[in-house]
């Protein structure tokens, strides 16, 4: 396949090929059978550096128009999902797309559809405070029931979104963290 793509930002083993990244586009869609925001499935392909992200949304918008993936309202967000016609295309050409790069995607477009699911069940607030530092506090959901909410207080606002994303990476971790700290 001839290279055809801008390959700024693209790391080794990344596509190059306009096709391909069509394709990739298509076979995320279909392994993860679920909607996703256009700025949630980009961060999936640029995390790995699998394409550049002008031709991600140039892929997009293309597949928007031959209907190969549609928009729909999801908690009223739009999200991307995928048309019989993509997933057929998918489900024919997806082995003509390098197992590593497959790979990388569908793991980080679920590492990043994990941590969505984690923002909607888990809430973090980042409240500054008198003297120029923030009070960061999370609390962990259970259904309706409130197992946990800590508040630590941070220097920066740098450090806060810090702390914010590492918990919602894995809320649990910082839970059982202090569950076994206090009963040990």
């Amino acid at each position: 396949m001839d290279f055809d793509a801008f390959d700024q930002g693209i790391e080794l083993g990344g596509l190059r090929n306009r096709e391909e990244i069509r394709l990739l586009i298509c076979y995320l869609l279909k392994t993860l059978d679920k909607p996703i925001e256009k700025a949630r499935l980009n961060d999936a392909v640029l995390e790995n550096g699998l394409a550049n992200y002008f031709e991600i949304n140039s892929a997009i918008s293309e597949l928007l128009s031959n209907a190969c993936i549609d928009t729909v309202l999801e908690d009223d967000e739009e999200c991307l999902v995928i048309l019989p016609r993509g997933r057929e295309i998918a489900e024919n050409l997806e082995t003509s797309l390098p197992k590593t790069v497959r790979e990388r995607a569908v793991n980080s477009a679920v590492k990043i559809m994990t941590n969505k699911k984690a923002e909607k069940e888990n809430e973090v607030l980042i409240e500054k405070t008198a003297d120029g530092g923030y009070n960061v506090t999370f609390s962990l959901m259970s259904d309706s029931d409130e197992l946990m909410r800590l508040t630590v207080y941070v220097a920066d606002s740098m450090q806060a979104e810090l702390l914010k994303k590492n918990y919602l990476e894995d809320p649990i971790k910082l839970y059982s963290s202090i569950i076994t700290a206090l009963t040990v």
